[in-house]
């Protein structure tokens, strides 16, 4: 076999269509664009135009509210903390804070700070420095025997 006798399976390839030679053709006058106008042009086209009635977009209600600078928080429940601390990579002796976590492979980075969340259970007793913690969480701590600090947020930064 050699390079020149290579060839496509029969089919593979189409013929492109040349639009716009003709109304003979079949896709002459307007080129499967339809009738004239803002639509027939290439480029900018209104979204969203209803024809001069109020858009669906600016008839429906605005609600809610985004906060500007919201904290980033690293999310970590009970069990998760409870398996590093079984595989003994979490060392419960001091304060577990945002490093200690990263340390233990729970976290990949620190954020804003940690949110403590109660999924699980935690058998060990444990002291946490965390930036917030859910109600769960912090009972499921303290009845362990452990406690829950609450980091106040930076200043200049929103609470969370």
């Amino acid at each position: 076999m050699k390079l020149n006798q290579i060839s496509d399976n029969a089919g593979a390839h189409k013929k492109r269509v040349r639009i716009g030679r003709g109304i003979g053709s079949g896709v002459g006058k307007t080129g499967g664009r339809g009738g004239k106008g803002q639509t027939a042009r290439s480029g900018v086209r209104i979204k969203g135009f209803e024809g001069g009635q109020m858009p669906l977009h600016r008839r429906l209600p605005k609600r809610g509210f985004n906060k500007p600078f919201p904290l980033k928080l690293n999310e970590v429940n009970l069990d998760r903390v409870q398996q590093a601390i079984d595989a003994k990579k979490l060392d419960i002796a001091g304060t577990v804070d945002v490093d200690a976590l990263i340390k233990a492979g729970l976290l990949r980075r620190a954020k804003d700070g940690v949110r403590l969340l109660g999924r699980g259970e935690i058998k060990a007793k444990v002291k946490f420095s965390v930036a917030g913690a859910s109600k769960s969480a912090v009972e499921a701590v303290e009845k362990a025997g452990g406690s829950v600090t609450i980091l106040a947020p930076k200043v200049g930064e929103a609470s969370a």
